[in-house]
């Protein structure tokens, strides 16, 4: 009887099939951690963009009926409490830095003098356009608020352009009464 075994191309062959495998799926594997990665960076981004939304819509829906003063990027406004009593009456400001980030400018109190200076927090980065546009009385949309002299304190609505530096561009209006 005669003795069975592998030859060594045989032996060579199933090794060489084998390597292909392994390198096949570690590349597979960095694929998909590469793609976990990405998709963690998406749902992070998303979440600050959520958070600051809510933050601004609270903010703008708190706003006390007294004059609203827009300047070139900047939303600036008195707002009420809470309900809860997490957040006192003060002056509150939005604005877009340098820096391409939104910054929330808070004031002590929601009546203070004309050169008094806010504190200053970053609460979105990476935004290539902040865009604010008021709903008047005649239900048409007007860059700059109070348009005229006849304006109430508060516009009906306001509407929020934001276009992040990736490309995404998001548009949400918050009415205010």
């Amino acid at each position: 009887m005669k003795a069975r075994g592998f030859t060594l191309i045989e032996l060579l062959s199933a090794l060489l099939i084998l390597s292909l495998l392994a390198v096949m799926s570690f590349r597979g594997l960095g694929a998909v951690l590469d793609a976990r990665d990405q998709v963690a960076q998406e749902t992070e981004k998303w979440k600050r963009v959520a958070a600051f939304l809510s933050r601004f819509q609270r903010d703008v829906q708190l706003s006390a009926p007294r004059p609203l003063r827009a300047a070139a990027q900047r939303l600036e406004f008195s707002r009420f409490a809470t309900a809860e009593g997490v957040d006192a009456p003060r002056r509150v400001g939005y604005e877009l830095n340098a820096s391409r980030e939104i910054e929330i400018l808070l004031w002590p109190g929601p009546d203070v003098a004309p050169d008094a200076q806010p504190a200053r927090y970053a609460v979105l980065s990476e935004v290539a356009q902040f865009e604010l546009q008021y709903l008047d009385t005649k239900l048409a949309w007007v860059d700059a608020w109070p348009g005229s002299e006849r304006d109430p304190p508060l516009p009906r609505a306001v509407r929020l352009r934001l276009v992040l530096t990736s490309g995404e561009e998001l548009t949400r209006v918050f009415a205010l009464r």
